[in-house]
């Protein structure tokens, strides 16, 4: 069990990736964000975009997936999120692109009245261009190691 004592400032992290689908892109527009670029191909064509574009939501869903993930693999102690600090959606995801997300934890600190610590990372995700396309801030609440469990490596 990775507890938050075992998180470091500077440890980066790779979530893994999820490549888009424009019929996932449509769904998810529909569903949540219907504006014409996101929901219409013909209308997106026609916007400043030049073509289909995922929704910022959907791009932070993929993240929160792909975060989720790898916090089963690590068997992370996580307990959730009190919020972000930050949400920049920096390039337009379009039908194909494949995105690979990353964290960098940027600062750590116990709870002062309960048996959890918080995380404060850094979260990316990268198209296959390298190039940043959503980049956040946010905190992770993670339980504290209770007396006598052993350390990770």
């Amino acid at each position: 069990m990775k507890y938050w004592e075992d998180f470091k400032v500077g440890e980066s992290t790779d979530l893994g990736s999820h490549s888009m689908t424009e019929a996932e892109i449509l769904a998810f527009a529909r569903k949540y964000d219907p504006q014409p670029f996101h929901a219409d191909p013909e209308a997106a064509r026609r916007s400043i975009f030049g073509g289909l574009i995922a929704s910022g939501w959907h791009t932070c869903a993929v993240m929160m997936r792909l975060s989720v993930e790898a916090n089963r693999r690590e068997e992370a102690a996580a307990t959730g999120s009190p919020g972000l600090d930050s949400c920049r959606w920096l390039k337009p995801v379009r039908p194909g692109d494949t995105l690979t997300g990353r964290t960098e934890v940027l600062e750590t600190w116990p709870s002062k009245s309960k048996p959890i610590g918080f995380v404060r990372r850094r979260v990316e995700m990268v198209n296959q261009q390298a190039e940043v396309v959503v980049a956040i801030v946010g905190i992770t609440m993670y339980r504290r190691r209770p007396t006598g469990a052993a350390t990770t490596a």
